[in-house]
């Protein structure tokens, strides 16, 4: 019988958990990326490497892209995955449900509405807690991004990565993540729907660090021109349903479209981390020209979150 040869001994994430991108040293956020590189050529080096742990998925939201990623990811690793879907706390506390969860599984993934919840489970866990979305943090998004952007430009620092839409939870996990990676970052938003400050902070300081610069504007073209990776996202986040119409009409000016593309490098990639409403943030041309790489992203998701699994229980 063939042997799979012996993987690289897998460096060990120094925080319990990865609720917010910055539990991630830059040194970890380097050795995440070079691990998901290796685990994507050689998948079956790592397969057995999860054998026997048992992970929980929190979702309140609806997913496809990270549940399933995440349920292969597990899976493909060796070990297995417990879905659970509806909102935390409503049938008892948080506290409680990472207690009793702590009993039962080696980690849990969650999707949830809100920041506080994913920051309660890990106070009250004493398994590993992975942040799959709040509402102020996307930071596995960013993370297989970042890869994407690796594996298409070979170096990250001194890439310009422009984000056009809403200053949301992938925005702030990518302005962060860009930032200590020594991208410069530029975000245009609607006067109103930008991203919260006190994340422009952490990430300014961050990229003043790398050589990096972030910058934030209400101006589209200035925010794409010259840019390697022009990003975008809905311009409605789940959980903002009601403001649908209103938001149609101040974004308008922020659809990434054959015209604004065009004010980026010649080589420049189109990104968005999906589901996409073509025609209003993205144009459908744009979304499937040959320089979009979002199922690139989307495959991504599942090679980061493999080397995050990895460094996290292993």
């Amino acid at each position: 019988m063939a042997t799979v040869a012996a993987r690289q001994p897998v460096l060990k994430i120094a925080a319990p958990d990865l609720s917010r991108d910055l539990d991630l040293t830059d040194d970890e956020v380097q050795a995440l990326l070079t691990l998901a590189a290796n685990v994507k050529r050689t998948p079956a080096k790592y397969a057995h490497a999860l054998a026997g742990r048992y992970i929980s998925l929190l979702f309140e939201k609806p997913s496809l892209r990270t549940r399933l990623t995440f349920e292969l990811a597990i899976k493909q690793l060796g070990g297995d995955a417990v879905f659970s879907e509806g909102r935390l706390g409503a049938r008892e506390p948080v506290k409680d449900v990472a207690r009793n969860l702590d009993r039962w599984v080696q980690g849990i993934v969650a999707r949830t509405y809100s920041q506080e919840t994913i920051e309660e489970l890990a106070q009250w866990s004493g398994v590993p807690v992975i942040n799959a979305l709040s509402d102020m943090y996307h930071p596995c998004q960013a993370l297989a991004d970042v890869l994407t952007l690796k594996e298409q430009f070979g170096e990250l620092r001194g890439l310009k990565l422009a984000y056009v839409g809403d200053g949301n939870n992938v925005a702030h996990s990518l302005m962060l993540t860009a930032g200590r990676l020594g991208m410069d970052f530029a975000l245009a938003a609607p006067a109103g729907y930008g991203p919260n400050m006190d994340i422009v902070a952490q990430a300014e300081g961050l990229a003043a660090i790398a050589g990096g610069h972030i910058e934030v504007s209400s101006d589209p073209h200035k925010a794409v021109a010259g840019a390697h990776a022009v990003y975008t996202d809905v311009w409605t986040s789940m959980g903002h349903e009601e403001e649908s119409e209103k938001r149609l009409a101040h974004f308008h000016a922020f659809q990434v479209n054959e015209r604004l593309f065009g004010m980026a490098r010649a080589d420049a990639v189109f990104m968005h981390c999906l589901p996409a409403k073509r025609g209003q943030e993205t144009s459908d041309a744009v979304f499937e020209s040959s320089r979009s790489v979002v199922f690139d992203q989307a495959e991504n998701r599942l090679h980061a979150q493999k080397a995050l699994l990895l460094m996290l229980l292993a």
